[in-house]
């Protein structure tokens, strides 16, 4: 893969947003698959109001978005925004986070909302 040019403030934007451990976690997860709120809440043990402020801002940046599905609103990727190539980048040296969804599936969590 090419490696992206990215201005300094958008980078350093990008850095402090994926900065915070929780934000970086759900990118990586939301690499692997979409998620709503709900399930957010279960894998991060948060309140709702926290785990919506922390989407909140990553989907204001443009690296998530949204998608209502009746009353639910699943989040994912923003593949086709700007500054997906670099956060591609950086999510691909981070550790697979597969093992919380799996736990999540066996809890009954994945389905809790849908």
């Amino acid at each position: 893969m090419e490696a992206v040019a990215m201005d300094m403030e958008k980078a350093a934007m990008i850095f402090k947003l994926l900065g915070d451990k929780t934000r970086l976690t759900m990118v990586k997860i939301l690499d692997e698959t979409d998620c709503c709120v709900c399930e957010f809440v279960e894998i991060f043990r948060m309140s709702q109001p926290s785990i919506s402020q922390h989407l909140r801002k990553l989907r204001d940046a443009g690296v998530v978005k949204e998608e209502r599905k009746g009353q639910w609103i699943f989040y994912s990727l923003n593949q086709v925004s700007e500054l997906y190539p670099f956060v591609r980048q950086i999510l691909q040296t981070l550790p697979d986070q597969g093992e919380k969804l799996k736990e999540l599936e066996k809890n009954g969590g994945r389905i809790a909302c849908c």
